[in-house]
């Protein structure tokens, strides 16, 4: 029996370039983005006379927020994730629209604050074909290797 293909991403078993190594690429730009917003944070914290100090999960989210959001939607990756040479495509193999990063980037800060569901997003990462977080299942997104 076959499906019908819902999905213009590339396929994980005849075009299996575009996920080598994406867990281990996203765990990097992960930690190279944290890094980053970190650094936002320190500089809002300065420029706010310790305001956003004081208030360090607000900010923090609402930087991360931002970061994520306007990254994603201009160039379909983070800074992080333009580093590890990936980026972000929807269910039509196209970049990421504006809207969609938002989306995106609300899907991850959500999973993100709760524990079993930043649990069972790493374990999709981990396991998945395509390494495809909760939130990229939800929207049909999937980080690949951006082609050359």
């Amino acid at each position: 029996m076959t499906y019908p293909m819902t999905s213009s991403l590339p396929d994980p078993d005849r075009q299996a370039i575009f996920y080598d190594g994406i867990p281990a690429k996203r765990l990097f730009a992960w930690v190279v983005d944290v890094a980053l917003i970190f650094i936002a944070m320190l500089l809002l914290g300065l420029l706010t006379l310790t305001l956003a100090w004081f208030l360090w999960p607000l900010f923090w989210i609402a930087t991360s927020f931002l970061y994520r959001s306007l990254s994603i939607g201009a160039g379909s990756a983070t800074l992080g994730m333009r580093l590890m040479n990936i980026e972000l495509r929807n269910d039509r193999g196209q970049r990421l629209s504006g809207t969609e990063a938002m989306m995106h980037t609300g899907g991850y800060l959500l999973c993100a604050s709760f524990f079993l569901p930043q649990v069972l997003s790493i374990g999709m990462i981990a396991l998945s074909q395509r390494h495809q977080s909760l939130p990229d299942a939800f929207l049909g997104t999937a980080a690949i290797n951006r082609p050359r």
